[in-house]
């Protein structure tokens, strides 16, 4: 390997990476296509940074496709106000876009280490090892901002059961 080529290429990353990105991108937006959009840009774009990122590939992917999720989810918003009918049920695709857009709103609303926490552990599926490293802290550290994120987000989302989106499974 030369001086100036990482030693994990960007093609041995991708089916991972893509995994990753499209997992954090489907569980924000609700939609294949839109989730698989998202992907691929967090991808082209991890491509053309790649001699900076390879080292943090896995939790740069996971931040920027959550971005581009987020910042769809706020055009959304912007391009139509969606208002559902009094009678609408609470598992109906007019709730669940919107409960999409309020997690998007309040995820912007946490502090940045906090957001990239949950994003990480909640979004991505990443263990609290595996985060830590990711961000360069410690396991006590992302607990700790896990805690404080998911109380804000359990506190300021109201009528919402946010332990069925943020299920620990115990942890």
């Amino acid at each position: 390997m030369t001086a100036d080529r990482p030693a994990t290429g960007f093609d041995e990353s991708f089916p991972d990476l893509a995994a990753l990105a499209y997992r954090v991108a489907f569980r924000l937006l609700g939609n294949r296509a839109e989730a698989e959009d998202v992907a691929q840009e967090a991808l082209a774009r991890a491509f053309a940074r790649w001699r900076r990122v390879h080292d943090h590939a896995a939790p740069w992917v996971a931040r920027v496709a959550a971005n581009l999720a987020l910042d769809q989810l706020r055009a959304k918003g912007r391009r139509q106000q969606v208002e559902l009918p009094a009678d609408a049920r609470a598992g109906s695709a007019e709730r669940a876009a919107l409960d999409r857009m309020e997690l998007a709103r309040l995820l912007e609303s946490l502090p940045r280490r906090q957001r990239e926490v949950v994003v990480m552990r909640y979004l991505a599926d990443r263990s609290e090892a595996d985060t830590a490293e990711a961000l360069g802290t410690s396991v006590g550290s992302v607990k700790r901002h896990a805690h404080r994120g998911l109380a804000t987000l359990r506190a300021a989302w109201a009528g919402l059961d946010a332990d069925s989106l943020f299920d620990t499974g115990g942890a």
